[in-house]
């Protein structure tokens, strides 16, 4: 073991028998009778654990902890004290001490203390080297991805943001389009203005238009009071409409109104608001059929999508699966208060291989339903849902009744990635993590084509 401890004793013999019991577990120690001595060596060396007497001339065990809590807050600190009382003892809880042992102590009660502290520290520093991992890819907005596309994307959002017009944003269900339409708007020069949202596929016709444009008090039975809506609420800032090809035909041709006028007409009004407001809209459905079949206006179309940003599907980025499923373990673990700091092997593997219907929501809700089962630090298969635990334990699949060889194996992978893009070799390469050129060689040499010269 790499582990160093520290131990302070101003008592000699109890002092070497703690020492030579640790050095044979493996670890590697300082002791030391001073608390003065201690304070000296936490000054040039770094410690794991630091196990210290309580009561001691000049610099006490409660001094060491607040200098070890300051030079070195990664170094747990255990009290074992000859002069135990409940009140001591609270008090070492209360100042940030990780236990505190009476003596005379059992030698195994300090080995396994040692090692639970020690795992404390090697779950925290790996909890933060995942957070660092994490943030190392998150845009500073909450998009956190290494996928080159995307990151195509987000340049040309950061490009778009500044300058009001608007964006139509694309992509399958639970890609992350709102995600999109907050980056645009806190990028843009409207940030410090209103962002609203609304779901236009949620909403009956009377209730969305109502939502949108408010009323006037007396426009109908029930309206008591004048209320603006979300359009007038907006002004100043960004109105974000979800799933804008379910308008009906007559919402789409008031939101167009909208957008050429600038201005607003509530329900039961006679005379239009003006209303300086940014509209970004999304949808999961191909626009260009919706307005082929006469669903949605093709004037209302060019309005909004001057700029057109398309989410690639997850099953499109699975770099991406590891970075976003530790952001959600992250999230979720702290969220819960549960010591959960990492996925198996096996589970990331088995999300790897997983076509992801439900795209960034549905790895979100996997992962969250993870780290609500984990009984300890890790999320395994057994926390998985059933169809992906078949997937995360088919390592292998057997050919002839024989296990198949590495490039056997290869092939299939790639196969199986292939035939996810649709035969589209870039989006492939990009998966395996090759370039064209070499992805392109290997499909020509399993074909039995020979090698260019």
């Amino acid at each position: 073991m790499d582990a160093h401890l520290l131990i302070v004793d101003d008592e000699e013999i109890a002092l070497r028998n703690l020492q030579h019991v640790m050095e044979k577990e493996g670890y590697q120690v300082t002791a030391t009778q001073s608390g003065a001595a201690a304070v000296a060596l936490l000054e040039k060396q770094g410690f794991d654990v630091v196990l210290t007497d309580l009561r001691m001339e000049g610099v006490d065990g409660m001094d060491v902890l607040r200098k070890s809590q300051e030079l070195q807050p990664q170094a747990e600190v255990i009290f074992i004290t000859g002069y135990a009382t409940a009140e001591s003892a609270v008090q070492a809880l209360k100042h940030g001490a990780f236990y505190y042992i009476a003596k005379p102590f059992r030698l195994d009660e300090v080995r396994k203390v040692v090692a639970e502290a020690l795992a404390k520290g090697r779950l925290r520093r790996e909890n933060d080297a995942l957070r660092r991992e994490v943030e190392s890819y998150r845009d500073g907005e909450g998009i956190i991805t290494q996928d080159a596309a995307m990151q195509r994307l987000l340049d040309m959002a950061r490009q778009i943001a500044p300058t009001d017009c608007s964006v139509l944003i694309t992509g399958e269900s639970g890609t992350g389009k709102e995600l999109f339409a907050k980056y645009l708007h806190r990028q843009s020069t409207r940030a410090d203005g209103p962002y609203t949202a609304i779901n236009c596929g949620a909403f009956s016709e009377q209730l969305l238009t109502n939502e949108l444009f408010g009323h006037e008090k007396g426009a109908f039975t029930g309206a008591t009071a004048l209320k603006k809506g979300l359009i007038e609420v907006s002004a100043g800032g960004t109105l974000f409409l979800d799933e804008v090809t379910e308008m009906a035909p007559s919402m789409q041709v008031k939101l167009l109104r909208v957008l050429q006028e600038k201005e607003v007409l509530r329900v039961g009004g006679t005379r239009p608001v003006k209303c300086d407001v940014r509209v970004l809209a999304a949808t999961n459905r191909d626009v260009n059929e919706a307005v082929k079949n006469g669903s949605f206006r093709e004037d209302l179309y060019f309005r909004l999508n001057v700029v057109d940003l398309h989410i690639p599907p997850l099953s499109q980025r699975k770099g991406d699966i590891p970075l976003l499923a530790h952001h959600f373990l992250l999230k979720y673990a702290s969220r819960m208060k549960k010591p959960v700091t990492r996925i198996s092997d096996e589970v990331l593997k088995a999300l790897m291989d997983y076509p992801f219907p439900g795209n960034v929501r549905e790895l979100e809700n996997l992962i969250e339903r993870g780290t609500a089962m984990a009984q300890g630090d890790v999320i395994e298969l057994a926390h998985l849902p059933e169809n992906l635990r078949q997937s995360g334990e088919t390592h292998f699949s057997t050919i002839e009744g024989r296990m198949p060889t590495l490039e056997e194996q290869e092939q299939n992978y790639i196969s199986r990635v292939l035939d996810e893009v649709k035969g589209n070799q870039t989006a492939a390469a990009q998966i395996l993590g090759i370039n064209r050129a070499s992805l392109w060689r290997k499909l020509k040499a399993w074909r039995g084509e020979a090698p260019d010269k």
